[in-house]
């Protein structure tokens, strides 16, 4: 897979950029690498600031209830800078039925361009990566503490199918 030149952390990547490849662990502390999961369906990466912070934990609960609507259509994965353990208490605490990637480091989260410096968390921001391991959509909530809209990710995922 060919890796991106590193976007400027806080400007989103472009669609129609190869995706950077990323290994990160999960909140059963397994790794998911993002090339293991290219050319089999398109991946949804929701990016978003905290675990345990009230729209985070509205947001990924309504999420999780309708997954069913997304892992349809993609691999899905919600990502933020909590830790391992955090999301595996979080997971627990709620009922959480996707994964949770930790990036830590920021990274990831720094390469997708999507790093909030003003809180040092993610942005609530959607990228949609196609089967061939291109951006096919990226979606950044102009407001942090407001929900992304789901039926619009799911319009964005159908136009892939």
């Amino acid at each position: 897979m060919t890796t991106a030149v590193a976007q400027n952390e806080t400007t989103p990547i472009a669609v129609g950029t190869p995706a950077p490849d990323f290994t990160l662990k999960d909140q059963d502390n397994k790794d998911f690498k993002l090339s293991d999961y290219l050319g089999k369906k398109p991946i949804v990466l929701f990016f978003y600031p905290l675990d345990w912070s009230p729209t985070c934990t509205k947001e990924n609960s309504c999420f999780t209830q309708d997954l069913s609507r997304f892992s349809k259509l993609a691999e899905v994965a919600a990502v933020s800078i909590d830790s391992v353990w955090s999301h595996k208490a979080w997971k627990e605490q709620m009922a959480l039925k996707h994964r949770l990637l930790s990036d830590m480091h920021r990274k990831t989260t720094k390469d997708y361009g999507l790093f909030h410096a003003g809180g040092n968390v993610s942005q609530r921001a959607t990228v949609i990566i196609n089967k061939e391991g291109k951006i096919a959509w990226v979606k950044v909530e102009a407001d942090i503490t407001k929900e992304r809209d789901y039926n619009e990710v799911e319009a964005q995922l159908k136009k892939l199918s």
